[in-house]
């Protein structure tokens, strides 16, 4: 079995964790895009080319299912995406987790994007998943980029400045970001001091994981497996230095290097 993973950074890795943890004999190929990134600023049709080119560089190694592990690239780029590569090769997108976090009732926040918080998409979602719950979005500027870098100082001045626009009394907060699943603790204890008992984070790397599964149909475990092929702007090498910095980055590692 092998799996492709689609972002224009690290913000991949926990959805390839998450798999990993599911499916420790598949084959993992993970294509980003640091020449061309940050996406976020590009106009749509320019971040649809550049999810393809990593797309169409990811399929060249014959995967059985590819993810577009990223929120942006999946509001402008699946449709191309699928039109492209369905049905020889399923795509599966991510969708931030309105829906579950809307129906455990209480206060929901939405840390995205400053690009994606208001837009269309995100207001879309909320309206068919949470309408009549308490929501508010919450921009997060500069999270996203700290991540990538895994600059500790930028991370917790942009997590403060986001929890510090969080309602107080929030019970579930949404990561709108594949990027911010990496720092989740860090967000769990900013926002904590302010928020309900019981507060959660929904991400959406568990349920993009299970769906690639899901996609693929029963495969038997075989030994061995388990190899990891890193693509970066089309590129083979090695994972980027700041994935090292999270537990998600390290355990890919590990389990590529055991495999």
């Amino acid at each position: 079995m092998k799996i492709a993973l689609v972002d224009s950074g690290i913000g991949l890795l926990p959805a390839a964790a998450a798999l990993r943890r599911l499916r420790p004999d598949a084959d993992l190929v993970l294509s980003n895009d640091p020449d061309g990134m940050p996406w976020g600023p590009r106009t749509p049709e320019d971040i649809a080319e550049h999810a393809l080119a990593c797309a169409r560089a990811a399929a060249e190694h014959r995967p059985d299912a590819l993810v577009i592990a990223c929120n942006t690239a999946s509001v402008h780029g699946l449709a191309l995406l699928r039109a492209e590569l369905e049905p020889g090769l399923p795509v599966i997108g991510t969708v931030p987790a309105i829906k579950p976090a809307a129906a455990g009732g209480g206060r929901v926040a939405i840390w995205a994007t400053p690009a994606t918080t208001g837009s269309p998409y995100q207001r879309g979602l909320i309206a068919e998943f949470a309408a009549g719950a308490d929501v508010t979005e919450v921009a997060c500027p500069g999270l996203a980029d700290a991540v990538e870098r895994g600059d500790d100082t930028a991370i917790a001045a942009a997590v403060a400045d986001a929890a510090a626009r969080t309602p107080a009394g929030t019970s579930a907060i949404v990561l709108g970001c594949t990027h911010y699943e990496l720092v989740g603790g860090t967000i769990r204890a900013a926002v904590a001091p302010t928020a309900a008992d019981g507060l959660t984070l929904y991400g959406s790397a568990d349920a993009v994981a299970a769906q690639a599964l899901r996609r693929i149909g029963e495969h038997t475990a075989t030994p061995g497996g388990g190899r990891l092929t890193v693509l970066r702007s089309g590129r083979t090498e090695a994972l980027p230095s700041a994935a090292a910095h999270y537990s998600e980055g390290r355990l890919l590692t590990a389990t590529a290097a055991s495999a």
